[in-house]
């Protein structure tokens, strides 16, 4: 069972560490929009206590439809990645979809992300681990909790240890995802520190036809349930202008809400805390 990840050697996401926040658009649109965003989380980090990792994908390789934008592409997106690091000194994370996109990208990243529909991936998830950089494997929309014990022993038989869960709902009937609260400690506490999707766990998945759909009003209430449940980090989609993102953007949150979640959820966190110990 791992504790802690290690971050770039800068931080911890596990026991003990400050909570984590993955965030960011969920295509990468343009640098400028890059840039903006990560501006934003860097003075965001600056004042609220938590570990910032700017998350954009430089393709989406499962959606909806042929004709829905699916990124800048890999050397693009890439360029852009190592501009929003070396200008606003975050690490950054980005999907891979097979195993020559892992080890082309491992180098130039912080953290890879294995999509929810590739979690089972076998030859994925070894070279992912073989390029020794820290791995967020997406839970499956099919997949119970326990089972990704399976996925991520595939990365650690590379001798990587460094390897998180996120959680990001589960298939409930059409167009529409649920998310069982006791499988956050239930992977946390058996496999390894556990992220929670806030923002896809509300999608509709294909529920606007050619596009998916999402329900942003239940972003906050679900993230705050998490985080009294007991997460290691939060995972959000995050865009200036959500009805007119590329990608995600019924289930994307606005900027302005973003630090108003934050300082709620540190509060239910420390309450947690309080509470735990007084049990011990």
């Amino acid at each position: 069972m791992i504790r802690r990840v290690s971050i770039a050697n800068r931080f911890g996401i596990g026991t003990g560490c400050p909570p984590a926040l993955i965030a960011g658009p969920c295509i990468l649109e343009s640098e400028e929009l890059a840039l903006s965003v990560a501006s934003f989380l860097a003075d965001l980090a600056a004042r609220v206590p938590v570990n910032v990792v700017f998350k954009g994908s430089f393709d989406k390789a499962n959606r909806s439809s042929r004709s829905s934008y699916r990124g800048p592409g890999e050397d693009e997106g890439l360029r852009i990645l190592a501009k929003v690091r070396e200008r606003h000194g975050l690490p950054v994370t980005t999907d891979v979809h097979d195993p020559r996109q892992a080890r082309t990208v491992g180098p130039l990243v912080d953290l890879l992300q294995i999509p929810a529909f590739l979690c089972r991936q076998t030859d994925l998830l070894v070279a992912a681990g073989e390029t020794g950089v820290p791995v967020n494997i997406k839970k499956g929309q099919f997949m119970a909790p326990w089972d990704m014990g399976n996925a991520v022993e595939k990365v650690l038989s590379t001798g990587n240890k460094n390897v998180l869960v996120t959680e990001r709902g589960t298939t409930f009937g059409y167009n529409n995802l649920v998310v069982d609260f006791r499988g956050l400690p239930a992977i946390r506490e058996a496999i390894c520190p556990v992220i929670f999707d806030a923002t896809h766990s509300v999608q509709l998945p294909g529920g606007a036809g050619t596009v998916s759909s999402g329900e942003r009003k239940y972003v906050a209430p679900l993230a705050r349930a998490a985080v009294a449940a007991g997460v290691d980090g939060l995972f959000l989609e995050i865009h200036p202008d959500p009805d007119r993102a590329l990608s995600d953007g019924p289930n994307s949150l606005p900027l302005a809400e973003v630090e108003p979640l934050l300082r709620t959820l540190l509060a239910i966190r420390a309450a947690a805390a309080e509470e735990a110990s007084r049990g011990q």
